[in-house]
Protein backbone atom coordinates (compact mmCIF):
# COMPACT_ATOMS: atom_id res chain seq x y z
CA UNK A 1 0.00 0.00 0.00
CA UNK A 2 1.08 3.58 -0.59
CA UNK A 3 0.76 6.66 1.53
CA UNK A 4 -2.49 8.44 0.78
CA UNK A 5 -2.54 11.85 2.39
CA UNK A 6 -5.56 12.83 0.27
CA UNK A 7 -7.75 10.77 2.58
CA UNK A 8 -8.41 13.77 4.80
CA UNK A 9 -9.51 15.93 1.86
CA UNK A 10 -11.93 13.25 0.73
CA UNK A 11 -13.28 12.83 4.26
CA UNK A 12 -13.92 16.57 4.51
CA UNK A 13 -15.62 16.62 1.12
CA UNK A 14 -17.88 13.63 1.79
CA UNK A 15 -18.70 14.92 5.27
CA UNK A 16 -19.74 18.26 3.79
CA UNK A 17 -21.95 16.51 1.23
CA UNK A 18 -23.51 14.40 3.95
CA UNK A 19 -24.20 17.35 6.22
CA UNK A 20 -25.80 19.27 3.36
CA UNK A 21 -28.31 16.48 2.84
CA UNK A 22 -28.85 16.11 6.57
CA UNK A 23 -29.77 19.79 6.76
CA UNK A 24 -32.07 19.37 3.75
CA UNK A 25 -33.83 16.60 5.68
CA UNK A 26 -34.26 18.50 8.93
CA UNK A 27 -35.31 21.74 7.22
CA UNK A 28 -38.38 19.91 5.94
CA UNK A 29 -39.52 19.05 9.47
CA UNK A 30 -41.22 22.40 10.25
CA UNK A 31 -42.68 22.36 6.73
CA UNK A 32 -44.31 19.01 7.46
CA UNK A 33 -45.94 20.41 10.60
CA UNK A 34 -46.99 23.64 8.84
CA UNK A 35 -48.53 21.80 5.89
CA UNK A 36 -50.27 19.38 8.20
CA UNK A 37 -51.86 22.22 10.17
CA UNK A 38 -52.90 23.96 6.97
CA UNK A 39 -54.39 20.73 5.59
CA UNK A 40 -51.82 20.96 2.83
CA UNK A 41 -49.83 18.28 1.04
CA UNK A 42 -47.81 17.34 4.09
CA UNK A 43 -47.52 13.73 2.93
CA UNK A 44 -45.42 14.97 -0.02
CA UNK A 45 -43.04 16.55 2.48
CA UNK A 46 -42.94 13.35 4.52
CA UNK A 47 -42.02 11.39 1.39
CA UNK A 48 -39.27 13.86 0.55
CA UNK A 49 -37.86 13.45 4.06
CA UNK A 50 -37.88 9.67 3.65
CA UNK A 51 -36.04 9.94 0.33
CA UNK A 52 -33.37 12.26 1.72
CA UNK A 53 -32.99 10.07 4.82
CA UNK A 54 -32.19 7.11 2.56
CA UNK A 55 -29.63 9.20 0.70
CA UNK A 56 -28.09 10.18 4.03
CA UNK A 57 -27.84 6.51 4.98
CA UNK A 58 -25.98 5.74 1.76
CA UNK A 59 -23.46 8.56 2.15
CA UNK A 60 -22.97 7.81 5.83
CA UNK A 61 -22.22 4.14 5.08
CA UNK A 62 -19.74 5.26 2.44
CA UNK A 63 -17.96 7.50 4.94
CA UNK A 64 -17.85 5.02 7.81
CA UNK A 65 -16.88 2.24 5.40
CA UNK A 66 -13.93 4.27 4.13
CA UNK A 67 -12.74 4.72 7.72
CA UNK A 68 -13.31 1.09 8.70
CA UNK A 69 -11.64 -0.35 5.61
CA UNK A 70 -8.57 1.91 5.74
CA UNK A 71 -5.42 1.29 7.71
CA UNK A 72 -2.71 3.79 8.67
CA UNK A 73 -1.02 3.54 5.29
CA UNK A 74 -4.29 4.17 3.45
CA UNK A 75 -5.19 7.14 5.64
CA UNK A 76 -1.74 8.69 5.30
CA UNK A 77 0.90 10.18 7.56
CA UNK A 78 -0.74 13.61 7.52
CA UNK A 79 -3.93 12.17 8.98
CA UNK A 80 -2.71 10.38 12.08
CA UNK A 81 -5.50 12.08 14.08
CA UNK A 82 -8.08 10.33 11.91
CA UNK A 83 -6.38 6.98 12.30
CA UNK A 84 -6.02 7.40 16.07
CA UNK A 85 -9.68 8.37 16.47
CA UNK A 86 -11.14 6.00 13.86
CA UNK A 87 -13.46 4.13 16.23
CA UNK A 88 -14.75 7.33 17.84
CA UNK A 89 -15.27 8.93 14.44
CA UNK A 90 -17.42 6.02 13.30
CA UNK A 91 -19.54 6.46 16.43
CA UNK A 92 -19.80 10.18 15.65
CA UNK A 93 -21.10 9.54 12.15
CA UNK A 94 -23.51 6.95 13.52
CA UNK A 95 -24.84 9.60 15.93
CA UNK A 96 -25.33 11.96 13.00
CA UNK A 97 -27.26 9.28 11.14
CA UNK A 98 -29.59 8.90 14.11
CA UNK A 99 -30.60 12.54 13.55
CA UNK A 100 -31.79 11.78 10.02
CA UNK A 101 -33.51 8.57 11.12
CA UNK A 102 -35.26 10.33 13.97
CA UNK A 103 -36.45 13.15 11.72
CA UNK A 104 -38.07 10.59 9.44
CA UNK A 105 -39.67 8.80 12.39
CA UNK A 106 -41.29 11.99 13.68
CA UNK A 107 -42.97 12.68 10.36
CA UNK A 108 -44.05 9.05 10.00
CA UNK A 109 -45.73 9.36 13.41
CA UNK A 110 -47.48 12.48 12.14
CA UNK A 111 -48.99 10.49 9.28
CA UNK A 112 -49.99 7.56 11.47
CA UNK A 113 -51.40 9.31 14.55
CA UNK A 114 -52.89 12.52 13.08
CA UNK A 115 -52.80 14.78 16.18
CA UNK A 116 -55.27 17.64 16.39
CA UNK A 117 -53.81 20.87 15.02
CA UNK A 118 -54.73 24.48 15.64
CA UNK A 119 -54.07 24.08 19.36
CA UNK A 120 -51.54 25.61 21.71
CA UNK A 121 -49.71 22.30 22.26
CA UNK A 122 -49.44 21.74 18.50
CA UNK A 123 -48.03 25.24 18.08
CA UNK A 124 -45.38 24.27 20.62
CA UNK A 125 -44.48 21.18 18.59
CA UNK A 126 -44.01 23.32 15.50
CA UNK A 127 -41.82 25.67 17.51
CA UNK A 128 -39.67 22.73 18.61
CA UNK A 129 -39.33 21.57 15.01
CA UNK A 130 -38.16 25.03 13.99
CA UNK A 131 -35.67 25.13 16.86
CA UNK A 132 -34.10 21.85 15.70
CA UNK A 133 -33.40 23.40 12.31
CA UNK A 134 -31.44 26.22 13.93
CA UNK A 135 -29.56 23.69 16.03
CA UNK A 136 -28.78 21.52 13.01
CA UNK A 137 -27.40 24.42 11.00
CA UNK A 138 -25.03 25.27 13.83
CA UNK A 139 -24.14 21.61 14.31
CA UNK A 140 -23.14 21.39 10.65
CA UNK A 141 -20.57 24.15 11.17
CA UNK A 142 -19.23 22.47 14.31
CA UNK A 143 -18.82 19.08 12.63
CA UNK A 144 -17.25 20.55 9.50
CA UNK A 145 -14.73 22.55 11.53
CA UNK A 146 -14.03 19.56 13.76
CA UNK A 147 -13.28 17.25 10.84
CA UNK A 148 -11.08 19.94 9.31
CA UNK A 149 -9.24 20.20 12.62
CA UNK A 150 -8.53 16.48 12.50
CA UNK A 151 -7.16 16.73 8.97
CA UNK A 152 -5.14 19.93 9.55
CA UNK A 153 -3.10 19.35 12.75
CA UNK A 154 -1.07 22.53 12.23
CA UNK A 155 -4.19 24.71 12.47
CA UNK A 156 -6.26 25.72 15.49
CA UNK A 157 -10.03 25.45 15.26
CA UNK A 158 -12.35 26.88 17.89
CA UNK A 159 -15.72 25.17 18.29
CA UNK A 160 -16.75 26.73 21.58
CA UNK A 161 -19.41 29.15 20.34
CA UNK A 162 -21.04 26.60 18.06
CA UNK A 163 -21.18 23.94 20.76
CA UNK A 164 -22.67 26.39 23.24
CA UNK A 165 -25.28 27.42 20.66
CA UNK A 166 -26.34 23.80 20.16
CA UNK A 167 -26.54 23.26 23.91
CA UNK A 168 -28.64 26.40 24.32
CA UNK A 169 -31.00 25.18 21.63
CA UNK A 170 -31.39 21.86 23.42
CA UNK A 171 -32.25 23.71 26.63
CA UNK A 172 -34.89 25.74 24.79
CA UNK A 173 -36.39 22.53 23.43
CA UNK A 174 -36.53 21.15 26.98
CA UNK A 175 -38.49 24.22 28.09
CA UNK A 176 -40.88 24.06 25.13
CA UNK A 177 -41.37 20.33 25.69
CA UNK A 178 -42.35 20.89 29.30
CA UNK A 179 -44.75 23.66 28.32
CA UNK A 180 -46.37 21.53 25.61
CA UNK A 181 -46.93 18.65 27.99
CA UNK A 182 -48.23 20.84 30.81
CA UNK A 183 -50.60 22.69 28.49
CA UNK A 184 -51.81 19.48 26.87
CA UNK A 185 -52.84 17.97 30.20
CA UNK A 186 -54.38 21.19 31.49
CA UNK A 187 -58.04 20.44 30.99
CA UNK A 188 -57.54 18.55 27.74
CA UNK A 189 -58.61 15.07 26.79
CA UNK A 190 -56.17 12.47 28.09
CA UNK A 191 -55.81 10.70 24.75
CA UNK A 192 -54.92 13.95 22.95
CA UNK A 193 -52.61 14.99 25.76
CA UNK A 194 -50.72 11.71 25.57
CA UNK A 195 -50.29 12.15 21.83
CA UNK A 196 -48.90 15.66 22.20
CA UNK A 197 -46.62 14.34 24.94
CA UNK A 198 -45.29 11.65 22.61
CA UNK A 199 -44.45 14.18 19.90
CA UNK A 200 -42.85 16.56 22.40
CA UNK A 201 -40.61 13.75 23.64
CA UNK A 202 -39.70 12.67 20.11
CA UNK A 203 -38.74 16.21 19.12
CA UNK A 204 -36.77 16.61 22.32
CA UNK A 205 -34.91 13.38 21.59
CA UNK A 206 -33.94 14.85 18.23
CA UNK A 207 -32.48 17.90 19.98
CA UNK A 208 -30.78 15.66 22.54
CA UNK A 209 -29.09 13.67 19.79
CA UNK A 210 -27.64 16.85 18.31
CA UNK A 211 -26.24 17.77 21.70
CA UNK A 212 -24.87 14.22 22.03
CA UNK A 213 -22.87 14.80 18.84
CA UNK A 214 -21.25 17.89 20.36
CA UNK A 215 -20.53 15.97 23.56
CA UNK A 216 -18.75 13.28 21.58
CA UNK A 217 -16.71 15.92 19.76
CA UNK A 218 -15.67 17.41 23.10
CA UNK A 219 -14.45 13.99 24.28
CA UNK A 220 -12.46 13.34 21.10
CA UNK A 221 -11.01 16.84 21.05
CA UNK A 222 -9.84 16.56 24.66
CA UNK A 223 -6.79 14.63 23.42
CA UNK A 224 -6.19 16.75 20.34
CA UNK A 225 -4.18 19.98 20.76
CA UNK A 226 -5.47 22.78 18.57
CA UNK A 227 -9.15 21.81 18.71
CA UNK A 228 -10.80 24.14 21.24
CA UNK A 229 -14.21 23.08 22.54
CA UNK A 230 -14.51 24.76 25.95
CA UNK A 231 -14.26 28.44 26.81
CA UNK A 232 -10.97 29.40 28.38
CA UNK A 233 -9.14 26.23 27.40
CA UNK A 234 -7.11 24.88 24.55
CA UNK A 235 -7.22 21.11 23.97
Amino acid sequence: MTNNDGFGDRLESRTGAYLDRLIDCIELLPEAFDRYEADGKYRDTVERIATIESECDDVNREITGSITDSGPQDIGLLNTRINFNAASLIELYNDLDVIANHTERITQELVMTRPEHGTEPFDGLTEMATETVTMAEQLREVVEQFVHGLTAPDETVTLTEGIETVRAGESRCDAIRDDVIATAFDGGRTADALLYREFAILLDELANTMEDVTDRIVVIASDEPGIVTEAGSVS
